[in-house]
Parts: C-alpha cells; sequence; structure tokens
C-alpha cells in the first residue's frame, strides 16, 4: 500500500515488484499524480495498475485489514511501535496473517515517509537494516526487498493457524468507541484529543484482538458510553 506516494515511475516499479512475486492488491492512498496508470516502469505489471484502489484516508484503505504494517527508515525519529527489523521473524509473522485475514504493508511518499499518524493505523512498524551512510532506499527497490523477504519461506514447519483476527474496521470501532468514553468520563484533557486519540488506536492494535474479542470488546464500551451519556442527561 503506498501512501501519498508523488512519482508515477516509482509507483509503477512497485506494481512491478508486487507482480515479480505473485502480490496484485496495489492500494493507493491519495498519490500525487493521477497519471500513475500508466507508468512505463510497470512492465509486465499494466492490469495491475490499472486495478490498483484509490483511498482518500489511510483508515478506509486498512479498513479490512487484519495487519498493519507500516514501514520506516528510523533515522532519528522517536518511534511508540514496535519496530522489527526485516528478516526470518518479521516475515513469517506476516505470512503467518496472511493465512487468515488481510495484511497492509505500507510504504510512505518518496519525500517524507510515512507520518506519525500513519503510524497510528499500524499494528508494528518494519525497517530494511541498510549502510549508516545511505538509509533511504527507493520506493519501488523498498517494495521489491521487502516482497522477496515476506515471499521467501525459511521455516522448515508452517506456522499453527491462530484464528481469525479483528480487521482494521473493527479495531477502528474499538477505538473510537472507547475514546468516546474518555471524553465523557473527562479523561482526555483538553488540547490532548489528538494524541489522545492516536494513544488510543495504538493501544487496541498492541491488544491484537481476535474478531469474536473485538466483537465482545466493543459491546462492552458501547455499553459504558451508553451508560456515561444517561448520567449526564440525570
Amino acid at each position: 500500500m503506498l501512501v501519498r506516494a508523488r512519482n508515477p515511475l516509482n509507483i509503477g516499479a512497485a506494481a512491478r515488484a508486487m507482480a515479480n512475486f505473485g502480490v496484485s492488491a496495489l492500494r493507493l492512498v491519495n498519490p500525487y499524480s493521477v497519471a500513475f496508470r500508466e507508468a512505463r516502469s510497470a512492465v509486465g505489471a499494466s492490469d495491475l495498475l490499472k486495478r490498483a484502489g484509490e483511498y482518500q484516508t489511510l483508515a478506509e484503505a486498512v479498513a479490512d485489514c487484519t495487519l498493519v504494517v507500516g514501514t520506516t527508515a528510523v533515522r532519528n525519529r522517536a518511534l511508540q511501535h514496535p519496530l522489527h527489523r526485516l528478516g526470518d521473524d518479521s516475515a513469517r509473522e506476516i505470512r503467518q496473517h496472511c493465512k487468515s485475514g488481510r495484511v497492509a504493508i505500507l510504504f510512505g511518499s518518496e519525500k517524507i515517509g510515512l507520518t506519525n499518524q500513519d503510524f497510528s493505523h499500524c499494528h508494528w512498524l518494519l525497517h530494511i537494516p541498510m549502510h549508516a551512510e545511505h538509509v533511504s532506499m527507493n520506493l519501488g527497490q523498498a517494495v521489491a526487498v521487502c516482497l522477496y523477504e515476506v515471499g521467501r519461506d525459511s521455516s522448515p514447519h508452517p506456522d499453527a493457524h491462530d484464528g481469525d483476527r479483528a480487521t482494521a474496521a473493527a479495531n477502528q470501532q474499538v477505538s473510537e468507541s472507547l475514546l468516546e468514553a474518555l471524553q465523557l468520563s473527562e479523561y482526555v484533557k483538553p488540547g490532548s484529543e489528538a494524541a489522545c486519540e492516536r494513544k488510543t488506536r495504538r493501544m487496541v492494535l498492541r491488544f491484537n484482538l481476535a474478531s469474536e474479542d473485538a466483537t465482545v470488546f466493543l459491546g462492552m464500551v458501547r455499553q459504558i458510553v451508553w451508560r456515561l451519556r444517561q448520567g449526564r442527561k440525570d
């Protein structure tokens, strides 16, 4: 999934890498140029590029995903998420989630990468270890390296199926209801709304809720919200 990609040629190169490794669902959030569907760099992947979905917000783009992984070059950023090095363990976890749900790997714009707001939709972050003097990689190359590693199954035994996970849309519903409960109870201090929203979303994602548990949790929180509203009326 490409978030605010700026160069049509990079989008085409990413599509070509996806075709090389058998990945067919490309999604774009606010692409910089509308001309990307005819990018000459998408050799052998023109159909994939034409089918690519466009979304106005990241929340909409990941709504049906059960695992959302953001990519980052790290640099000097103070990260609030678990950071995984691209390798056997991270690739194996992604493959495992693919068995029971949809996985989104996010790549940010060529200029600034992914923002902290983008990260708040992620379960964890992924980085490609590189030479300290050249930590930034071309977008198409980064997509190719990540997909190669994810597709390279080095595990001698298949992992056990651990059940359906909650989609991003379900997690978002839980986050929104929980945030409403916090606001009604006056836990959220004036001026801290945006930061509290990000913290709440990150916390819910760390729960790694199963689909059934997310439904139960949402019902609990909505009941709390209803009670808090009733108390305000009284």
